[in-house]
């Protein structure tokens, strides 16, 4: 096995396919059990899954190699991915699992991991423990059979995360009289997502709540918005949510049937913590792909944007380094560090409705905070990823479109971490040229590439 294991979130690909077959995951639970277990307590990791049918594979081939290891295994059942970070920290646990694809079709599964104080791992200890899963010679180091680890089920996970979200939302802010479009992707969310909202008081229209274990992501959730958005527009509802299969992004549509993606709920979010004193210095982290009118809108309102590489763990670690509250992805990852240590949509969507409601602005209002530039992404199949720096065509192509740009505009180039694809984006403030730049940058890295 020489092949890459993790890629930008974890481990991923189709299920009984190299890397997402049984061993490979059965050594990584070995593998990281190995890596967290220290000393002579017993010690704990939570595992959670979304809805997928293969979700029972992995489950278990994971809870056989930390138990092997000598870990306590603690199954929680289908849960967002921000669940799992949260019981991880509740629990004492010294690392938490999430069996997950996110947003991906059914036919795909992943692994990611969670420290015990419920953020992901950073790259090296990830290293470390790919370096032993893929090492055929690797010595387990297994314990004496009376400290094997045990499994267990915990029954009420939903419960506990349900009162940890409420308790995000004030007790003066209520929900009675609104009524939410809630699409839950047919994932993980299904049964405890529409539970908070109704307990908050809310009247919850519910989408992709029947999950059947492979109708995840189906023409539902995040990826498919505009579902909520006639959903919406259909019941007159105050606010549409739209989560993806594990529950850690979030799009939101208006009341109008107008779709907001991350830049703009984090724009509304950033303006109402600058106004609390709740945004540390002024900064709102996200990546290199948030839009550059969130970067114009922050230093307009007295703050700044500090963009890192794509991937909400890179978010969080510059949040942490640089003490920021608050950050996220034009994906819909957001994270509020004050409430939880990673993406979560549930939380987010209650962060909104509550700006909502103490402000007394329809969400149609408080959108227009911020006017997305025009911005294009194509995706481009390449043979081979080379750096763009070393490709002069490349070079020249992209020194063109800046030229042409100028100051009100960007480019970036990135390959996909996890397939062959090169990722091209252009924006500007007009619409007609970032269509164009876009076309004839692809062109040239299809040229180049192949």
């Amino acid at each position: 096995m020489t092949k890459k294991l993790f890629g930008t979130d974890g481990l991923r690909g189709q299920v009984n396919i190299y890397p997402m077959t049984p061993d490979v995951v059965l050594r990584l639970g070995l593998a990281a059990g190995r890596h967290f277990r220290n000393g002579t307590k017993r010690h704990r990791v939570v595992i959670g899954k979304d809805t997928r049918l293969s979700g029972y594979i992995f489950e278990y081939a994971l809870s056989s190699g930390f138990c092997a290891s000598g870990m306590d295994v603690f199954l929680v059942g289908p849960l967002p991915t921000p669940a799992i970070s949260f019981l991880t920290r509740s629990m004492r646990a010294d690392v938490g699992v999430v069996i997950s694809a996110s947003h991906n079709p059914y036919m795909d599964n992943g692994i990611k991991f969670f420290d015990s104080k419920g953020f992901k791992l950073p790259d090296a200890v990830e290293a470390e423990i790919a370096a032993k899963v893929l090492d055929p010679q690797a010595e387990w180091d297994y314990p004496t059979p009376e400290a094997v680890g045990r499994a267990f089920k915990i029954e009420d996970s939903p419960g506990r995360y349900n009162v940890y979200l409420k308790n995000t939302v004030p007790q003066d802010v209520s929900l009675d009289g609104l009524k939410v479009v809630l699409d839950c992707a047919n994932g993980a969310a299904y049964r405890v997502s529409p539970l908070v909202f109704e307990e908050l008081g809310a009247k919850v229209v519910k989408i992709g709540v029947t999950p059947d274990g492979i109708n995840i992501n189906r023409k539902v959730g995040s990826l498919y918005p505009e579902v909520t958005a006639a959903k919406v527009l259909e019941t007159g509802a105050d606010i549409g949510i739209a989560l993806d299969g594990d529950a850690d992004r979030v799009i939101v549509v208006d009341e109008k049937g107008r779709i907001l993606d991350g830049d703009q709920i984090m724009a509304i979010c950033a303006k109402d913590l600058l106004e609390r004193g709740e945004l540390p210095g002024g900064v709102l982290v996200s990546t290199v792909m948030s839009n550059m009118a969130l970067e114009v809108f922050m230093r307009e309102c007295g703050g700044r944007l500090l963009r890192t590489p794509v991937g909400d763990r890179y978010v969080v670690e510059a949040m942490r380094g640089e003490g920021a509250a608050f950050g996220g992805e034009q994906s819909g990852h957001l994270v509020f560090l004050r409430h939880g240590t990673t993406g979560d949509g549930t939380l987010a969507a209650l962060q909104l409705i509550r700006i909502m409601i103490q402000t007394g602005k329809p969400l149609s209002e408080l959108s227009g905070l911020l006017t997305p530039y025009p911005q294009r992404l194509i995706n481009v199949h390449v043979e081979r990823k080379i750096p763009f720096g070393e490709v002069a065509a490349i070079r020249e192509a992209v020194a063109d479109a800046e030229s042409e740009l100028g100051g009100s505009g960007r480019v970036l180039l990135r390959y996909s971490g996890t397939e062959a694809v090169a990722r091209v984006m252009v924006e500007g403030r007009d619409a007609g040229t970032v269509e164009r730049l876009v076309a004839a940058l692809s062109d040239t890295l299809r040229a180049q590439l192949r």
